[in-house]
């Protein structure tokens, strides 16, 4: 999530509010703070001010004193705390809004940009009050975690309440499926009758063996049998692959494996590795240059697509990309946390590009470069 650094005053324990910047009516304050350049004190009724002006006399209320309110927008929803950070937990703007369920987590993935945490106050009353924040709207949300199927059936008071609050929104779970394997558990989820909700699922090999040594337990089998639930349930389902040093051998083996077993799935993405948290610890025994894996994902993106599947490619950067496959590239790295570097300044792919993990910066391939012309068939 984005955050900022700010001078905090008055603030003694975690405050969430929607940003305004004074829109609102006088009597629905209570759950929002206001952001104005140049302010001398706070106005009646807001939760918390954040404000430019280092001489603003907060007379005891909650405020925050940043270099630049340029990065806040009317609707967003932010969490204020005591050590002068403001984390951004919902941006307008953004396409990739998404509700931490949990930080906890039955897998321990050798490549996970999230470390989970063992123990943790449950978060579904704060989330559920979180939803309520977001603009009605809203278009896509994200269930992510940790594993958000640790909270239970807590995650069908999430989905029904998403549900109700934002009607428009679409609903994208990651979980690692083991849950699923379960019947009565997949039964529930379809029972929520969500009219736009896809479980996205990572599996990591066609050898159990394989998968379980990268996820850190033994659960290949439960995974396949939580898919194979989900499916009976008629639920949209996604498979997400994580490729580095230890699974882009065997890409093509993989995606015949996945052809022949789950036709049902809805798409298959091959994703590029951030590398951070676990995957920054694990680095020499994961990182290899995309570039270097291209003739497998190449092989296993096209033999998906020639069957009627449909094959994506996440995180990854057109211009190492052999022009067949670059049309199932997909702009989606968070924007937060999405940058370009020098070597793409003039790049004529640069809009359609997904770029670079800020995490990648000084990770990433040595095959990058810019691309000066294209022709139009090539991204349809």
């Amino acid at each position: 999530m984005k955050q900022i650094c700010s001078k905090t005053y008055n603030i003694n324990d975690d405050i969430v509010g929607r940003i305004t910047f004074g829109k609102s009516n006088i009597f629905c304050r209570t759950n929002e703070i206001l952001v104005r350049k140049d302010i001398n004190k706070p106005l009646f009724g807001y939760s918390a001010t954040i404000t430019e002006n280092e001489s603003f006399s907060g007379m005891g209320k909650p405020y925050c004193i940043v270099s630049s309110i340029e990065q806040f927008q009317e609707g967003d929803v932010v969490v204020l705390n005591k050590q002068g950070e403001i984390i951004f937990v919902y941006e307008i703007s953004s396409n990739h809004n998404a509700i931490m369920a949990t930080e906890r987590c039955n897998h321990r993935c050798v490549m996970c940009p999230q470390p989970p945490i063992l123990k943790e106050k449950d978060k579904t009353l704060f989330n559920l009050n979180l939803v309520s924040l977001f603009d009605k709207s809203t278009q896509e949300i994200g269930i992510t975690g940790g594993e958000p199927t640790l909270i239970e059936d807590n995650l069908f008071v999430l989905i029904r309440h998403i549900q109700k609050r934002l009607p428009k929104a679409s609903i994208s779970i990651l979980s690692n499926g083991v849950k699923f394997a379960e019947k009565e558990y997949a039964a529930k989820l379809a029972k929520c009758h969500h009219r736009d909700l896809q479980i996205d699922i990572p599996l990591f090999s066609d050898i159990a063996q394989e998968h379980n040594r990268i996820v850190g337990a033994k659960t290949f089998y439960k995974t396949v049998q939580g898919l194979y639930n989900l499916a009976l349930f008629r639920q949209r389902i996604g498979l997400r692959i994580v490729v580095h040093k230890q699974t882009y051998k065997r890409l093509p083996q993989f995606a015949d494996f996945i052809y022949h077993n789950f036709p049902f799935v809805s798409q298959v993405a091959f994703m590029q590795m951030e590398t951070t948290g676990l995957a920054k610890d694990n680095i020499k025994e994961l990182w290899i240059d995309p570039f270097d894996y291209n003739e497998q994902l190449r092989e296993a993106v096209l033999l998906l697509a020639d069957r009627g599947m449909k094959p994506y490619i996440y995180n990854a950067q057109l211009c190492i990309l052999p022009e067949d496959i670059r049309r199932y590239a997909q702009q989606s790295i968070s924007d937060w946390k999405d940058i370009y570097i020098p070597e793409c300044d003039g790049c004529v792919l640069q809009g359609q590009c997904a770029g670079f993990f800020e995490s990648n910066r000084d990770a990433h391939s040595s095959h990058i470069k810019k691309v000066e012309n294209i022709s139009d068939d090539i991204l349809c």
